[in-house]
């Protein structure tokens, strides 16, 4: 294959690779345009390029077939000739490549957005037990005997509070029409109050064990 062959058979591949990435960019809504308008889709030494368009990746092999379209009529060596179409065909199999894997991505980014949600909640949710039973804390936390007791008093009330829920929810049943919506109102109440306690019991059990764990370490 001669230059001129060349260059007519890259420049045909850049005009079809044209087409698809045009079909993709439109293909995506602004939602997935926002979503990966931080993410890098390749190699630096490849393209210049950021987020989920990849238009500016045909501008960019455009002007390596130019380039090479120069060396050419500079005459350089055959080995120089073939490393910038390596580099160029390298160029193309990276945005056939990142056509297919767009949908992978924005599967990723959803993902690592949908973990660092729910961290910063579990974060929140512990900040706000912390805050919420700092009364345990300054009363029993110093105290391995009196912590154990704290927690055996919540899961009593625990256990009272289920057999007091479990009645209501038997006497709802046989509950007249006036009076369900207050026995209702009652018994969520009391699911509320459940609640409390069993995090009441999970924000003991983690501190026993934050006190525990240097004597376990120190004793294996």
């Amino acid at each position: 294959m001669n230059t001129q062959q060349l260059l007519k058979k890259l420049t045909k591949q850049l005009d079809a690779l044209r087409e698809e990435v045009i079909i993709h960019d439109k293909n995506l809504n602004p939602w997935q345009k926002k979503l990966l308008q931080d993410t890098e889709r390749f190699n630096n030494e490849l393209f210049i390029q950021h987020g989920a368009i990849l238009f500016p990746c045909i501008t960019q092999i455009h002007s390596n077939i130019c380039q090479l379209e120069k060396l050419i009529k500079l005459k350089v060596t055959k080995q120089a000739i073939e490393l910038s179409c390596a580099k160029i065909e390298d160029r193309f199999t990276a945005v056939k490549r990142a056509i297919n894997s767009t949908t992978t991505n924005i599967n990723i980014v959803k993902q690592q957005k949908a973990n660092a949600r729910a961290r910063y909640a579990r974060k929140s949710e512990q900040a706000h037990a912390e805050t919420e039973f700092d009364w345990i804390a300054s009363s029993v936390m110093q105290n391995s005997h009196a912590i154990y007791e704290e927690l055996n008093k919540h899961f009593n009330w625990a256990r009272k509070i289920e057999q007091k829920i479990a009645k209501m929810e038997s006497n709802l049943e046989n509950c007249h029409s006036t009076d369900k919506i207050k026995l209702q109102n009652d018994i969520l109440l009391m699911h509320r109050r459940l609640g409390k306690c069993r995090q009441a019991i999970r924000y003991i059990e983690d501190r026993i064990q934050t006190i525990e764990r240097p004597y376990q370490s120190n004793n294996r």
